[in-house]
């Protein structure tokens, strides 16, 4: 069995198109992934399938109600593999990173739980989820395009999903650094050229060039990151290198 993602939301017409196409539909095509659906709508008990009510206490909007969104919650998880983790796609929840791909691609699985409206109703946070997960300081109007931004994250690390033309080893944030730019032919475009050290088959040059690019940039542009990581002695080098001649 392959590793299998569940995901309960209202408007999973939002998620599939994910698992048609690129990544995530090549490993679903080749079993080597899974994505469950399940809508609370399945389980509401009223004639007109209600799900959402209006908050207590007031205000606009109205909110996920509890018995039908634990139930779809309940179902899919039951599709899981045992220890797979639930989250809930939330404005407020913990920020989305790529170590937490990578040590979710590691696992069995994992469940996504898309809010609607004004959210869900807090007891289900407190029964049901075992984490809450932004993936962004924006607002959406649901979750669904999240959960399709976590799928596609995830998917992508999963043994066999990616060929080595397509390996995500050097990608952004996969060694806590930018990616540094890539290049491919023609070797000039109006005026601009391909850097001398790409067309020399020098690949000890290469690699450092690449390191060099990669911290600069990274030192450009997320600055934070470079605060969180423990430089060798030639990292240290190539990137005062790369402020210096940025200096210049």
């Amino acid at each position: 069995m392959g590793y299998r993602i569940g995901v309960v939301s209202l408007l999973p017409e939002l998620v599939a198109p994910v698992e048609r196409h690129g990544v995530v539909g090549r490993a679903c095509e080749r079993g080597l992934l899974e994505i469950v659906h399940r809508s609370p709508r399945e389980f509401a008990t009223d004639r007109h399938r209600t799900v959402d009510a209006r908050p207590y206490g007031g205000g606009p909007g109205m909110v996920l109600k509890f018995e039908p969104l634990r139930a779809a919650i309940r179902a899919a998880r039951s599709e899981l593999p045992g220890g797979c983790p639930v989250f809930l796609l939330s404005a407020r929840g913990r920020p989305f990173a790529q170590s937490l791909a990578r040590d979710l691609a590691a696992g069995p699985g994992l469940l996504l739980v898309a809010g609607r409206y004004e959210g869900v109703d807090e007891r289900i946070v407190q029964s049901e989820v075992d984490e809450e997960l932004s993936v962004g300081d924006y607002v959406l109007s649901g979750g669904e395009l999240a959960a399709a931004m976590v799928i596609d994250a995830v998917a992508r690390l999963l043994p066999e999903v990616l060929g080595h033309e397509e390996s995500p080893d050097e990608e952004s944030f996969m060694t806590g650094l930018l990616e540094y730019p890539q290049y491919t032919r023609p070797e000039v475009v109006d005026g601009m050229r391909v850097p001398e050290v790409l067309l020399q088959g020098d690949h000890a040059e290469i690699r450092r060039w690449r390191l060099k690019q990669a911290l600069g940039s990274t030192w450009r542009r997320r600055p934070d990151l470079l605060k969180e990581r423990v430089l060798s002695s030639e990292e240290k080098e190539l990137l005062d290198e790369f402020v210096d001649e940025s200096d210049e």
